[in-house]
């Protein structure tokens, strides 16, 4: 047999779910190629364009501590604000020291707040962000609404956009609120998320901004192409043909596996069969990406925020900044930033600074709390006793934390409790969206409530950094495990990694490049068949 066309013994069913796959697949081969395409890009890629936070740091001015005037409590009664807000840091902006308290920010000089800046200021920022000529810097209007690169950031709208001329062609998008730069793009970024992560994950604007419409379209596409691919592999199966060579008879056997097709069908058929599994296990985690089901969306277990700070800021606890005594804590490195914690009910801060050398800012920089002064000390933060200025070498003791979560949580049982010195399955350097590395070692407390609720402490922080329960558990190796193939054994062995997933990748682009090319055919015959008719009717009329 050599047409393109299966064989139709197989009965009705066989033949219903032929014409289903092939007229399903028509328009979603090509959205599969797509999703293949940009999936190798994303390897690589990973996300939209942003600021990340290591080059926010890097690009804050150094803090003249000199300059601070006045304590926190001062500040903050100065501007009329809590003295117990959920979050204060002290940080340079517009050339002069500042706090912000809750979003708030009150200049630790004067105590002024700071107004919404205009245009003329928003382009200031973006020349000491980029370290460009004010001449270099062009303002290009205030969005209230999000464009391409600020949908994930809608909620800081609305936003100063400013284009600088420099050989990256980077835009940048600064807050009218904050005075800060919230997100960052350049010609190359823009370009990588056009061929990755916009057409990956359909983040068109015109659609995107439309969270429902985006979330129901991507789910229904995302289920159909379950269904094709589910499809697929049925008639993998069932139009799979034995038979015997011309001349032998059933006593003699003999029998020898045949495909039913020709041309490219054939190779659609055999590309279909060894790639259509990897097909459906990423279009189906694709679909669970969007937590189309409520268990995996729930809460688990509610630690309270205060559980192990022993309550909120208390700002009066916090004197100004000793300038001399954080000067050889970082070790001669610039000071950025400086966050005021509660932890265990005592006040600290925790110190970010910059590097020595300006040539390694581009690296990212290991986190490290706790670390000592001088050469012990690296780019990462440093954890400092407000009231006695001395750095804090060890991480929290395991005993006093794990009596702080259990007494916040009383009704719950506590089935396991490990501090672990290298990551686990569910909790891992890798899983973090942000990019950041999860810091370690990490206490790990296991709940006997009812979704079996897993919670992570930072020891080094005293501060919970992550929460899993049973049906996340779960979604972590139906997503992350089958969308990302992130199986230890094979994640952890890079390149192997990178060339498996490549190679199924390519299998799977082919398979439905090769199935879109077929679809192209079938519907130029249709519409050329459907012309040759129309012309034949009107003839058939005029005479």
């Amino acid at each position: 047999m050599t047409s393109n066309e299966p064989r139709r013994g197989s009965g009705s069913v066989v033949r219903w779910l032929i014409l289903i796959h092939r007229y399903l697949g028509i328009p979603l081969s090509a959205l599969f190629v797509v999703w293949f395409a940009s999936g190798i890009v994303m390897m690589y890629t990973r996300d939209m364009p942003r600021l990340t936070p290591e080059l926010r740091l890097e690009r804050l001015a150094e803090l003249d501590l000199g300059r601070v005037a006045l304590a926190p409590a001062a500040a903050a009664r100065r501007a009329y604000l809590s003295p117990t807000p959920r979050s204060a840091s002290l940080l340079t902006l517009m050339g002069r020291p500042a706090y912000r308290f809750d979003g708030v920010t009150v200049f630790a000089d004067t105590g002024e707040r700071l107004d919404e800046v205009g245009p003329t200021a928003a382009a200031a920022v973006a020349s000491r962000f980029t370290r460009r000529p004010r001449e270099a810097v062009e303002y290009a209007g205030t969005l209230t609404e999000p464009d391409q690169w600020t949908l994930v950031e809608r909620g800081e709208l609305p936003l100063h956009k400013v284009l600088v001329a420099d050989e990256a062609g980077t835009e940048l998008y600064v807050s009218p609120r904050t005075s800060e730069v919230v997100m960052l793009t350049t010609r190359g970024s823009r370009a990588l998320a056009w061929i990755g992560a916009i057409p990956h994950w359909l983040y068109f604007t015109a659609l995107r901004a439309n969270q429902p419409l985006w979330y129901d379209v991507v789910v229904w596409t995302a289920t159909l192409g379950c269904v094709l691919a589910v499809l697929g592999l049925a008639l993998g199966v069932t139009q799979f043909r034995w038979r015997r060579p011309h001349g032998e008879t059933r006593s003699s056997g003999g029998l020898r596996a045949r495909i039913p097709y020709a041309g490219w069908m054939r190779w659609h058929y055999l590309t279909g069969v060894i790639f259509g599994l990897v097909t459906l296990t990423w279009v189906f985690s694709g679909l669970l990406s969007m937590e189309p089901f409520a268990r995996t969306s729930a809460p688990g277990l509610e630690v309270p925020r205060d559980a192990l700070s022993g309550g909120p800021l208390e700002l009066a606890r916090f004197p100004a900044p000793d300038a001399g005594a954080l000067a050889r804590i970082a070790g001669g490195r610039p000071v950025k930033e400086i966050e005021l914690l509660r932890i265990q009910d005592d006040p600290y801060y925790l110190v970010r600074v910059g590097r020595h050398d300006p040539a390694e800012a581009g690296a990212a920089p290991r986190p490290r709390a706790g670390a000592g002064a001088g050469g012990d000390v690296d780019s990462g933060p440093i954890l400092v006793a407000a009231d006695t200025a001395t750095v804090r070498r060890e991480p929290f003791a395991v005993k006093p934390l794990l009596a702080r979560l259990t007494a916040a949580v009383p009704a719950e049982p506590v089935v396991e409790s490990a501090l672990l010195a290298e990551y686990d399955s569910y909790y891992y350097a890798r899983g973090n969206s942000r990019g950041r590395e999860a810091p370690l070692p990490v206490l790990r407390v296991k709940f006997g409530d009812s979704l079996e609720t897993w919670v992570y402490v930072d020891p080094a922080l005293g501060r919970v950094v992550a929460r899993e329960h049973r049906f996340t558990r779960v979604e972590r190796w139906l997503f992350n495990g089958l969308h990302s193939l992130d199986f230890a054994f094979w994640y952890d062995r890079r390149p192997v990694w990178d060339l498996g997933v490549i190679v199924l990748s390519l299998g799977g682009l082919a398979s439905s490049g090769i199935g879109l090319w077929i679809g192209c055919g079938r519907v130029r015959r249709a519409v050329a068949r459907w012309r040759l008719t129309a012309t034949a009717r009107r003839a058939r009329a005029g005479s």
